[in-house]
């Protein structure tokens, strides 16, 4: 991890009592040193989960496009495919 990480951003947040006091609990069972690292921590990872769950989402729906689009396209194997198609059977001949 970087120690010369700047940090110049600033969020605010409103948030309920009982909010706080629930989030400041979890802080000091957590080990967190500073109630804004803690918030970092945990907003940052849950952040992360997000990004990876659409991330995956959309490569798994552009993975079915691409397979069901090869398979039931009317295209016409270039002659590279061929030539590859007839080198495998005569191997496995």
């Amino acid at each position: 991890m970087d120690a010369q990480i700047s940090k110049d951003e600033r969020i605010e947040l409103r948030v309920s009592s009982t909010d706080k006091r629930i989030f400041k609990r979890a802080q000091k069972l957590s080990g967190d040193k500073s109630f804004s690292s803690f918030v970092v921590r945990i907003v940052k990872k849950k952040a992360e989960e997000i990004i990876a769950e659409k991330d995956r989402i959309i490569t798994t729906e552009n993975d079915r496009q691409v397979f069901f689009d090869a398979v039931f396209s009317n295209t016409k194997p270039n002659k590279s495919l061929v030539a590859a198609a007839k080198r495998y059977k005569s191997k496995k001949a």
